[in-house]
């Protein structure tokens, strides 16, 4: 008997042809930024080239087709490459940058509601116009807006309009190794200037400017908020966790607790994902299959499906992995109303091409990426792991159906989530069958709740019933993540080390799946050239020797660097706030492999203000001093200054011979500014952390 005839998958979907094109602009246009001017040429040359190719006879076509095609590419390139330069505002002429000097006035909408923060308000502004010398001028462009607990009198709103007098200041990455790269996020979110308020710095004023839709959406979540909150008698931590499980509003959620959801893989649940709207989807089909008259109607049925599937999309926040699981579901619902079934690859190809063409900075996105990436793994490897047992037990057969979907989909994220969390949960597979389901049952639950809370009984009677089970839920999740194997934790991870697992991950399934000699090959090649590019950082790391002062917004710490050990010195509540080392400590800590704090160092001498490690010298200054004159000046490497002590560089400069001034982030912004003055008129080196980042010394080896 012939073998089946067995297409590949880029025929059975053709958009993923079009799609690897216009990734590569995307990605070129990022890099390389070419100029608007070459984008364009190349679009309109390409296109030509392409058109003139349906002039020639069908013989000379058919014989320079590979050429057509890669003209085509070509094509595709340069719209990614378009797309990509007109998404950064920065290159709008009405972009308020253009225009914004020091001092200038700004006139800005409050685009959200406001967020409460621990020590402040957060919330977006859209900038409408600027005021320079005088001169009005009309503008637009994003800034981040932080507001003092103190100074929010009056009270503001979405909608409202402010009149800002205070300098903004350029978004900036830290600088700490390993660090997240949170200028690029915000710039993706075209957001490069932010600003924090006192009560003098703004002021309120009568107009408003409110989108109906908008305001539509943030009262809904709102009343959906309020209802939860009103009838979940629970603490904190489950009503955190059922707000976000809803519509993934994350303000009141504990962050030890996400921590814990994070170490035994489930963390997936309360980050709305394609799994939520799965789970509507199915609800709404359901739903409105059963009620009389549009039963009959597909057409109004798909109306009625999609758009309350794109207003929950938008009542959670409209993030990359939910969109991607709209558009997914619009094509499902559509095609099926037409009667046509495509393949799932090209829905999952053509859903990714139209959001990149809306926008191309969703490529970057760890919620896209992972949603993408799991949806592939489980339609490749779901089958085969599922057909490994055969159970006959329905029970039984359903767990192990859930068993070979979780399996599946840490295939092709597994590498992904190492190299952005340096983590990997080992009990995934026993806290995904129990908070799955569960979180499935909250879910409508919580549906229910919102539908008829208006009924008093049954809206008290939903809301204990809910608690209870998240309530059931976080204690399960809490247990597992205190076993002392439920997570594999600080594992570094580069860019280059992931493309290789990666490689090593799809020669292997190639293989298992295809029988595919060549392919077990590429992944025994690749897997060797991983454990050289380990073998290769375990050896600079048992080698590093560095000195690194953090960037901790009014916190002292300094790193000692030996191998994989440390000596920290700094606030000492840096030792055990866990928010503080999480987000600032820990990732440089994983970058480098520091995994042992010790109290004192073989290769570092200390003596009160003075370190010494290797060839260098050291002097951390984190108290006014009395100098005393001295005869012959002390040399040293770098003075590290720390909350804001009383001196002077002229005084710095009778006692010692520096090279290099340090000024740490304790320090207050006007003592630095009054410390690099002095230091420009003395033609003295420094380093400001708050303005350069971190401060980072190879010792050497």
């Amino acid at each position: 008997m012939s073998k089946p005839f067995d297409l590949p998958v880029w025929k059975k979907a053709p958009f993923i042809r079009l799609l690897l094109p216009l990734v590569a602009g995307i990605l070129l246009q990022w890099y390389l930024q070419f100029s608007v001017a070459i984008c364009i040429v190349g679009a309109i040359s390409f296109t030509i080239a392409y058109l003139l190719f349906f002039l020639f006879p069908i013989a000379v076509r058919f014989k320079l087709q590979s050429l057509q095609a890669i003209i085509l590419n070509l094509l595709l390139i340069s719209f990614g490459l378009i797309i990509t330069w007109q998404k950064d505002i920065q290159h709008t002429s009405s972009w308020f940058g253009q225009y914004y000097h020091d001092s200038d006035f700004l006139l800005v909408r409050i685009d959200e509601p406001l967020i409460e923060k621990s020590k402040s308000f957060k919330a977006d502004g859209y900038v409408e116009s600027l005021m320079h010398n005088d001169l009005q001028i009309s503008c637009t462009g994003k800034v981040l807006l932080y507001f003092s607990k103190d100074s929010l009198q009056p009270p503001l709103q979405y909608g409202d309009k402010i009149l800002i007098n205070k300098n903004l200041q350029r978004i900036k990455n830290s600088g700490n190794p390993g660090a997240f790269n949170y200028q690029r996020y915000a710039a993706f979110q075209s957001t490069f200037h932010n600003v924090f308020l006192k009560q003098k710095d703004w002021v309120k004023l009568e107009e408003k400017n409110v989108n109906r839709f908008k305001k539509f959406i943030f009262q809904s979540r709102e009343n959906i908020l309020s209802i939860l909150q009103k009838n979940i008698p629970a603490s904190k931590d489950e009503l955190g966790i059922a707000e976000a499980l809803l519509i993934g509003y994350t303000n009141d959620l504990d962050k030890d607790l996400v921590q814990a959801y994070s170490n035994t893989g489930v963390v997936h649940i309360i980050a709305i994902s394609g799994m939520h709207l799965a789970l509507i989807y199915g609800l709404l089909v359901w739903l409105f299959a059963r009620i009389p008259l549009i039963n009959k109607l597909k057409i109004i049925q798909v109306v009625l499906i999609l758009s309350c599937l794109w207003l929950f999309s938008l009542l959670t926040g409209a993030a990359a992995s939910v969109l991607r699981s709209a558009v997914m579901f619009t094509f499902i619902a559509v095609g099926k109303n037409l009667s046509k079934q495509s393949s799932i690859y090209n829905s999952l190809a053509a859903s990714a091409f139209v959001m990149l063409c809306y926008n191309p900075y969703f490529l970057w996105d760890v919620g896209f990426q992972l949603s993408y990436l799991a949806v592939v793994s489980i339609i490749i490897f779901q089958k085969s792991i599922y057909s490994w047992l055969y159970i006959k037990n329905k029970g039984v057969n359903e767990v192990w159906k859930l068993m070979a979907i979780s399996l599946s989909a840490q295939i092709l994220t597994f590498p992904i989530c190492i190299y952005y969390f340096h983590q990997f949960p080992n009990l995934f597979l026993i806290t995904n069958i129990i908070a799955v389901p569960l979180s499935s049952v909250i879910l409508f639950a919580e549906i229910g709740l919102v539908a008829f809370s208006w009924i008093p009984f049954v809206g008290n009677y939903l809301g204990k019933i809910v608690g209870w089970m998240v309530w059931s839920m976080n204690k399960i999740i809490l247990w597992v993540s205190h076993i002392s194997f439920a997570v594999w934790d600080n594992i570094p991870s580069t860019v280059a080390t992931t493309w290789l697992l990666y490689a090593v991950v799809i020669g292997i399934g190639i293989w298992l799946l295809k029988k595919n000699k060549n392919a077990i090959r590429l992944a025994m090649f690749c897997l060797f050239g991983f454990t050289l590019l380990q073998a290769y950082g375990n050896w600079q790391i048992k080698n590093q020797q560095k000195i690194i002062v953090y960037n901790i917004p009014q916190h002292q710490a300094i790193d000692f660097v030996s191998g994989n050990n440390y000596l920290f010195c700094g606030d000492s509540i840096l030792l055990v706030d866990g928010v503080l080392q999480n987000f600032h400590l820990k990732p440089a800590r994983i970058a480098l492999q520091l995994n042992k704090r010790v109290d004192t160092m073989a290769t570092v001498f200390q003596q009160q203000l003075f370190y010494q490690m290797g060839n260098k010298k050291v002097m951390v200054i984190d108290k006014s001093l009395q100098f005393v004159p001295v005869q012959q000046k002390i040399d040293v490497d770098m003075i590290i200054i720390s909350k804001s002590p009383k001196l002077s560089m002229a005084q710095l400069t009778s006692i010692f011979n520096c090279k290099q001034y340090i000024f740490d982030a304790s320090n207050s912004l006007w003592k630095i500014g009054q410390w690099q003055k002095d230091c420009k008129t003395l033609h003295l080196n420094f380093h400001s952390i708050p303005a350069e980042g971190a401060f980072v010394c190879d010792i050497g080896m």
